[in-house]
């Protein structure tokens, strides 16, 4: 074996010594210049050995492994198929969410309901507790509405303003949208009842009630569904208060009475603008027993001229600076004046002038009243201001009565005394001359 060993050492020694030559020869025919130290290149050829290209791969037999190419492939355009379904299924869902909420109308509840907090705060304002405030809020409002759309499907179906929604379009069953309604309403009220506190929570859940499962059945049996309405929206700013200040007090009511009169007109522009629609789909409207629409307008004018003293009302009671007692007054003249145009003039055009105006109406009259707000502070400070005013009235009051009762002791001391006699046998001219009785 040793000898068998010894054979063929030889062998492999000139076996690499004619890949060597091979290889010089190759090289010297590609015209490549080698290294004067062939030798030791040669003796250090065992030590290196570079990695093959691709080409000396398949020179030495070895294949590409496309097998495996073509399954990396396979795999990657199955991933990016599941990521384009799961993408458009939540593009899909995410939007029926939105319209299910009616989310522009949450938010607008939301920014009342932030109005009321940041009233009903302190001389500081706690920023987290208004947003987690507004956060179920959103929530609460959000399930109501898309209850409201569940109760409504058939009605929403015959009416061209609605027909389009999630449900009436088919894009949305109905065990899903009460599934979404539940859990953001229950969402809502445990983030309130856990962050704000239980009356705020409280408010949260009866107006959600109130909203899905009496406002909403109302509006096919009674016009007086729109005075119910009125309620449901003026609650959220109460619910910012109670969430701040933990109470309810009177200056509490005076934004959410704010609400409540805007609403009227500008429910009964919407209804005077809609009213085929409601029609269509069943709804008892005021606008639709009302043909000559002045029942419509009266009650829009009527409510417009409520609005009028709350902005005295906020400064008298300290809420706000004088300065909102004018631009509230100017404000609600504004919306009175469309109001009366339309009372004056009963036509789609005046209907939807008043209605424009509603909308404008109530972002600048929180606006104002946020920006006028006087903080506790200021009210106390106020308050003192009219205790001295009043302290002083007193004082100089009481210092007039005193000069007058000083006065009226030394006219006293003066005065002339009645002549007493001690002999009142008058009127005879011969009895003597009577004496004064001295004090």
């Amino acid at each position: 074996m040793w000898r068998n060993s010894l054979r063929f050492s030889p062998k492999l020694v000139i076996s690499n010594n004619s890949l060597h030559l091979s290889s010089i020869s190759s090289s010297a025919a590609n015209d490549v210049a080698r290294p004067p130290l062939l030798s030791h290149s040669l003796s250090q050829s065992h030590s290196y050995s570079p990695s093959p290209s691709p080409s000396d791969s398949l020179k030495l037999g070895f294949q590409r492994p496309d097998g495996f190419r073509a399954l990396s492939a396979a795999t990657a355009v199955d991933l990016a198929s599941r990521a384009s379904k799961a993408s458009y299924w939540a593009r899909h869902y995410g939007r029926c969410y939105w319209e299910l909420s009616k989310a522009r109308l949450s938010m607008l509840v939301v920014a009342t309901s932030g109005t009321g907090f940041v009233l009903g705060s302190g001389h500081a304002i706690d920023f987290s507790g208004l947003c987690w405030t507004c956060a179920g809020t959103m929530m609460v409002a959000a399930s109501a509405n898309s209850l409201n759309q569940v109760f409504e499907k058939n009605n929403d179906a015959k009416m061209n303003r609605t027909k389009q929604r999630p449900l009436p379009s088919g894009r949305i069953t109905i065990p899903h949208a009460v599934t979404w309604a539940s859990a953001a309403g229950l969402a809502g009220t445990a983030l309130l009842a856990s962050q704000a506190n239980m009356l705020a929570a409280g408010l949260a859940a009866s107006n959600l009630i109130l909203y899905a499962f009496v406002y909403t059945p109302l509006k096919q049996i009674h016009p007086v569904n729109t005075w119910v309405g009125a309620v449901v929206g003026a609650i959220p700013p109460l619910l910012g208060w109670a969430a701040a200040a933990g109470q309810v007090s009177l200056n509490a009511m005076l934004l959410p009475a704010a609400l409540y009169f805007w609403q009227i007109p500008h429910f009964m522009a919407l209804a005077y603008l809609c009213r085929n629609d409601y029609a269509a789909g069943g709804f008892r409207m005021l606008s639709l027993a009302d043909a000559s629409g002045s029942k419509t307008a009266l009650v829009a004018l009527r409510n417009c001229v409520y609005l009028i003293p709350l902005g005295f009302l906020a400064y008298d009671w300290g809420m706000t600076s004088g300065w909102f007692c004018l631009e509230s007054t100017l404000l609600t003249l504004a919306i009175t004046a469309t109001a009366f145009s339309f009372y004056q003039d009963r036509t789609t055009h005046k209907a939807r002038k008043m209605f424009h105006a509603s909308l404008l109406y109530l972002p600048v009259f929180m606006s104002g009243i946020m920006f006028h707000r006087l903080s506790d502070n200021q009210q106390c400070l106020t308050e003192e201001n009219s205790e001295s005013s009043v302290e002083l009235s007193l004082s100089s009051q009481d210092r007039n009565v005193n000069q007058k009762n000083k006065l009226r002791n030394s006219t006293d001391r003066t005065q002339v005394r009645p002549p007493v006699s001690y002999a009142s046998i008058a009127p005879f001219p011969f009895l003597p001359v009577p004496s004064y009785v001295s004090s």
